[in-house]
């Protein structure tokens, strides 16, 4: 019988490492630390005062607690309701439905579902505070006749006020498998700014400190930052896993769940603490989570009830870790 090549050391790299899967937590231990108990005060009393604000505007929440809001309704209805109110935001991660047919969305014609995105991008961006940010998160779909994974980024790039700093490939390594042309492994990030000369960007709170020459020195100097390098604009973050003993502790029941490590990269860098960040399609609340673990605070949107109660479900899930992480401090 002959060895098939996936299983012989000799070819597969994963058998040689003999590195299994660990689950992680149900959130990452940066995200799990205890805040300053300062930090909690003046988020406390900034909640106290966005929950006002947001009652006048469009009513109560679905839940609110700890820097964390959410809101069970339409998006576009609820950002037209809140223009009159002048909140404003900081910063903005969302990833929209991508018009695919999945089970949280209605597939719209082609030239509609650009015309939706455009219209809620424009009132995020009336809404966002002058040095804020938007992180839009979007894959592939098809355009008939023309082609059938095409970039949701080619279509709605310019579709907002919004400027435009770059793309980010998030390339991760399990995914949809395919017999008749390359398997799927990445999506995009666009990462947008109000004004293009001045917006938060706090590169020394993610630089990654994976150097493969720290020591190298030019003229004497170190030529890399003591803190790490700059992680650059291809992300390797895995998917959150599914399946027996491979499940993430990350895991709901959402079917278009990103990771947390994703969303907290871009929390750190585009917000400081106590901003707000926004997500007007917030499913599991992965953005909402990522923002209280590192200190800011949250409003979400989400179309369905079922995926509201889950969000609340996970959020509190989360706070209880997060207080077993806090009783246990000096291990960490």
């Amino acid at each position: 019988m002959t060895l098939r090549k996936i299983a012989s050391t000799h070819h597969n790299r994963f058998l040689q490492e003999r590195t299994n899967h660990k689950p992680t937590h149900v959130a990452p231990l940066s995200l799990l630390r205890p805040l300053d108990d300062e930090i909690q005060n003046q988020r406390s009393l900034r909640q106290s005062s966005l929950e006002a604000s947001l009652r006048k505007s469009i009513g109560e929440p679905y839940f609110s607690d700890s820097g964390f809001t959410l809101y069970n309704g339409d998006s576009l209805k609820l950002l037209e309701g809140l223009l009159a109110g002048g909140l404003q935001w900081d910063l903005t991660i969302t990833s929209p439905p991508y018009n695919i047919g999945k089970e949280y969305e209605q597939p719209l014609p082609l030239e509609d579902y650009i015309r939706w995105c455009s219209n809620w991008m424009g009132l995020i961006h009336r809404m966002t505070s002058n040095q804020g940010s938007f992180w839009l998160n979007v894959g592939y779909l098809e355009v008939p006749a023309k082609g059938l994974s095409v970039p949701i980024p080619y279509l709605l790039w310019d579709k907002s006020p919004f400027y435009l700093l770059q793309e980010i490939v998030w390339a991760y390594g399990a995914g949809v498998s395919s017999r008749r042309r390359l398997s799927p492994r990445n999506e995009k990030w666009l990462f947008y700014a109000k004004d293009s000369q001045n917006y938060t960007f706090n590169l020394d709170d993610i630089r990654d400190p994976n150097v493969k020459y720290p020591n190298q020195k030019k003229d004497g100097k170190f030529r890399c930052n003591p803190l790490g390098k700059n992680p650059s604009d291809v992300w390797e973050f895995p998917k959150v896993t599914t399946g027996k003993d491979r499940s993430s502790k990350e895991r709901t029941g959402h079917p278009a769940q990103f990771p947390l490590a994703v969303v907290e990269r871009i929390v750190r860098a585009s917000s400081n603490t106590l901003d707000l960040v926004f997500d007007p399609f917030a499913g599991s609340c992965s953005a909402g989570i990522a923002a209280c673990g590192s200190g800011r605070r949250f409003l979400g949107f989400e179309i369905r009830e079922d995926y509201c109660e889950l969000a609340v479900i996970r959020f509190k899930s989360f706070l209880t870790e997060q207080r077993a992480v806090s009783d246990q401090t000096p291990l960490f």
